[in-house]
């Protein structure tokens, strides 16, 4: 009888040339330096201040080398490439770099610049992205996000916000191919890359620096706490209404608190003095501003401004869990936010329910570990596959025992182990933005998958 595998190979890194990246040598994906993301058939690598985008033409086929981009770093602040993540769109596939500067560039697969902006001064730890759970039903419209982990800082972007910037910038790019005569095509295409995206960002080191956080989902506001907004009407007049935003919950784990959480407004300031002086003064000040330039008719040499961090939202604490000499190292969150697996340094796995802020779960004996929500099929005798015929799993990898094991959520069983040679790495594809509408009106469901990078042996390969 042929012995079942658990594992389908999908491709080969072995046939191309990656000594930059310290490939040849035992163990090299355990640096931590390295970083990877993946999406479907392509795989990014970076170390430190370059990266790779590999691509595989079919299943099966070896991978080929798609570009080699290297970041306008900064020597001068030592500045390197810090985290690493795909935007995949409908259309539109990019990628996305966090610098140890608090830059966030977005690059194409043509190596092309497409989006370099400022999020907060400080090392990005992490770029994550997520949507909205499409089983649970909320009041509030379906989001989805990019969220740019710092130390004590968490920052959140619309995806639609993305969407635009990247949809602006390659009509522009399609527009100048097609326009060769156009001169001043240049300087326009160089303003809209370099405008900002609008983001929220807020400062969660209450209880110490995180090493690591999520925004979770949305939550309801405060109890008892008044919800108004003051409109600045014919320059001198105040009207009174109910608020519209939002709440967000985040979850931060670092070396003081192995977990916290916090309650995020959209709002910078909640008091009628915040609200008074952030509608009259600017508006004040660009009157007072304009009537100058009248008046004197001064041209004064435009200067290039330096980017500055945009002024924190209030974030307010919920909850707190100390227990030295326990450490967080690393969070994983479920699809719908529901669920986040939180790895420490004492080698233990937490299981916690982000609504309740409760740790329902807990696995000892996995020093190392890294974590990924996967889900399995339970119901075979379906024909199109819905989201319904799947279960909630988590896979866990445990390096020392070279084992990867998948347990069934909330309190199941371990349903299956995998051996796992040593020098692999877990990988899962990026968020797919929009793959919330689209799932709804397509017939057959595509589940969270789980694929394996090994190291040694350059094989690619997908857990079944």
């Amino acid at each position: 009888m042929a012995r079942r595998t658990h594992l389908t190979d999908l491709g080969t890194i072995a046939n191309l040339d990656l000594t930059e990246l310290g490939a040849g040598k035992e163990g090299w994906l355990d640096n931590p330096n390295l970083l990877c993301a993946f999406d479907t058939d392509s795989l990014a690598i970076s170390n430190r201040y370059f990266l790779l985008i590999l691509e595989w033409s079919h299943p099966s086929a070896p991978a080929s080398f798609r570009v080699k981009i290297r970041p306008n770093l900064s020597p001068i602040e030592a500045e390197y490439v810090s985290a690493l993540e795909w935007l995949v769109f409908d259309d539109i596939r990019v990628i996305a770099v966090g610098t140890s500067c608090g830059y966030l560039l977005i690059y194409s697969l043509a190596g092309d610049l497409i989006h370099k902006q400022l999020v907060y001064p400080g090392k990005i730890l992490r770029l994550r992205v997520r949507g909205t759970n499409r089983d649970i039903t909320e009041e509030t419209s379906s989001s989805e996000e990019v969220c740019v982990v710092i130390p004590g800082i968490i920052a959140r972007f619309d995806g639609s916000d993305i969407q635009r910037v990247l949809q602006r910038w390659y009509q522009e790019t399609q527009n100048r191919f097609w326009n060769q005569s156009s001169i001043d095509k240049g300087s326009e295409e160089h303003e809209v890359s370099s405008s900002p995206i609008p983001y929220q960002c807020w400062n969660v080191n209450k209880y110490g620096s995180c090493v690591d956080a999520a925004v979770t989902g949305v939550m309801p506001p405060p109890l008892l706490e008044l919800q108004v907004v003051f409109s600045y009407l014919n320059s001198a007049a105040f009207i009174v209404e109910q608020s519209s935003d939002r709440y967000y919950c985040a979850v931060t784990i670092g070396a003081d608190a192995a977990i916290s959480a916090f309650r995020l407004s959209e709002d910078r300031s909640r008091s009628f003095v915040g609200a008074l002086l952030s509608k009259v003064v600017p508006a004040t000040f660009s009157t007072i501003a304009s009537f100058s330039k009248l008046v004197w008719r001064t041209q004064q040499p435009t200067k290039m401004p330096e980017p500055k961090p945009q002024p924190f939202a209030r974030a307010l604490p919920l909850t707190c869990l100390k227990d030295h000499p326990r450490k967080g190292e690393k969070l994983t969150l479920s699809p719908s936010g529901t669920l986040a697996a939180i790895t420490d340094s004492l080698g233990r796995i937490m299981l916690l329910d982000t609504r309740a802020l409760v740790v329902v779960r807990l696995w000892k004996g996995y020093r190392d570990a890294s974590c990924l929500f996967v889900e399995r099929l339970v119901n075979k005798d379906s024909r199109e596959r819905v989201k319904n015929d799947y279960c909630l799993c988590l896979a866990i990898h445990a390096p020392r025992k070279g084992i990867v094991e998948i347990w069934q959520m909330r309190t199941g069983p371990r349903i299956l182990t995998v051996p796992c040679p040593k020098g692999s790495r877990m990988l899962q594809p990026t968020y797919r933005f929009g793959s919330t509408l689209a799932a709804s009106s397509s017939t057959s469901y595509k589940p969270l998958e789980v694929f394996f990078l090994n190291g040694d042996s350059g094989q690619l390969s997908r857990l079944n």
